[in-house]
């Protein structure tokens, strides 16, 4: 039972944890206080359920529970709401609930989303607001995607739910028709719980809920908003790379794109993604998402091809660096540029990107692979050495530190 127990808080903190702190904060906007009651309501029911058993509502129970902690530090610390939590379960809570219309916005969670997108909170914190209240990530996780510090973006998330709270901006779904408004940051949201499940080195490999949680994420909008190219690039995107599966090796353990076996990749998701993308392609303007949906096709297409083709792939990393210059664009780019015309070339480009990348574990990935590459062992080796200790991913970590065992050992037989 304990463990049944703790595996579904788990789960809760996962599957409602968004849902449940927009519900508790949407009176007065205060999140960071919605957030410290809500971990003493999980924290209780780590607690508790194992000696009592998980709730027929254990949604419900959660909330009050919160509640109940949010009214104690409004009124005092001695006194305590006694109503029963088998009397709330199905009215007040569920009543709240239900109040996001379910044919507005067929999920909730996209409904958050599209809350934190209002815009009067900073556009530069709205993503990584939906990844922290939403979604569920860490200040540190989400700093690492965004190759910041941890103490700057945990500032940013903090003035970001000051500014809710001090604003009383309000927890209210827009309207269909305001919906593309605010898409930049939701799409950017759901891309980035994808990416952030996935290994920080070039390949790709699908594992982790909030993986397949993104997928089901932009499919529905997709379906919801089914005339927004780039919501039909993000579903093609996630499900082109979702699709991917690795070759060899245990379930941990990273494989990298090029060594994959294309006959285990997932052909019915390749289809549903190409068939996103040319809805996509159909309706005009190209963005972000379409081009990157294009990659993974392009990378996709060694499964009926059995080749890659790198010049098409470098044409189109181009593209998505010219109109989304990002810091991952353009290590995926000086990647590229280094298949295509020579690891010089490569590094070349990975040099232009500068300090901005001094940080970000990709980048040093990168660098490594096109130094060992072109003979630069010794070179390498650091590039490597670096790549690692940036790496929190333990299947990426295994591979990199193979990867610079390999490169000493082939520089020892040379001496």
């Amino acid at each position: 039972m304990t463990r049944d127990a703790a595996a579904r808080a788990e789960q809760l903190a996962r599957a409602a944890y968004g849902r449940l702190l927009a519900i508790l904060a949407a009176r007065d906007g205060d999140i960071e206080s919605a957030e410290d009651c809500l971990a003493e309501a999980f924290a209780q029911a780590l607690h508790s359920w194992p000696e009592i058993g998980v709730p027929s509502n254990p949604e419900a129970w959660l909330l009050t529970v919160a509640r109940n902690r949010r009214h104690d530090l409004r009124r005092s610390a001695a006194h305590r709401l006694t109503e029963p939590l088998d009397d709330v379960a199905h009215a007040g809570v569920l009543s709240v609930v239900e109040d996001i219309d379910p044919d507005a916005i067929p999920d909730r969670r996209l409904a958050l989303l599209f809350v934190c997108a209002h815009p009067a909170i900073d556009p530069a914190v709205r993503t990584p607001l939906m990844l922290q209240a939403v979604l569920g990530f860490d200040a540190e996780q989400i700093a690492r995607a965004f190759a910041m510090p941890t103490p700057t973006m945990a500032q940013r998330l903090v003035r970001a739910k000051r500014r809710i709270r001090d604003a009383r901006i309000p927890f209210v779904v827009p309207e269909r028709s305001q919906m593309p408004k605010r898409l930049t940051p939701v799409l950017e949201a759901i891309y980035g719980a994808y990416a952030i499940e996935f290994p920080l080195v070039a390949g790709t490999e699908a594992r982790g809920s909030l993986a397949v949680e993104s997928h089901y994420l932009s499919t529905t909008l997709a379906e919801l908003l089914p005339d927004e190219p780039e919501v039909l690039g993000l579903a093609a995107l996630i499900s082109l790379s979702l699709a991917r599966r690795p070759a060899r090796g245990t379930a941990d353990e990273f494989v990298p794109l090029h060594e994959q076996e294309p006959s285990l990749w997932d052909a019915s998701l390749i289809a549903t993604g190409e068939r996103y993308l040319h809805r996509a392609h159909a309706l005009g303007p190209i963005g972000r998402f379409q081009i990157e949906g294009a990659i993974q096709s392009a990378h996709c297409a060694r499964a009926a091809s059995g080749t890659t083709d790198w010049r098409a792939l470098l044409t189109l990393h181009a593209a998505l660096v010219s109109i989304a210059p990002t810091l991952g664009a353009r290590v995926a780019h000086a990647a590229a540029l280094g298949r295509v015309e020579g690891a010089r070339a490569g590094l070349e480009e990975l040099d232009a990107i500068g300090e901005e990348g001094a940080r970000f574990q990709p980048a040093w990935a990168t660098r490594a692979h096109l130094l060992a590459a072109a003979g630069r062992a010794e070179e390498a080796v650091r590039a490597y050495e670096r790549a690692v200790s940036l790496t929190t991913d333990n299947g990426a970590r295994k591979y990199l530190e193979r990867r610079l065992a390999d490169l000493i050992a082939a520089a020892n037989e040379r001496r």
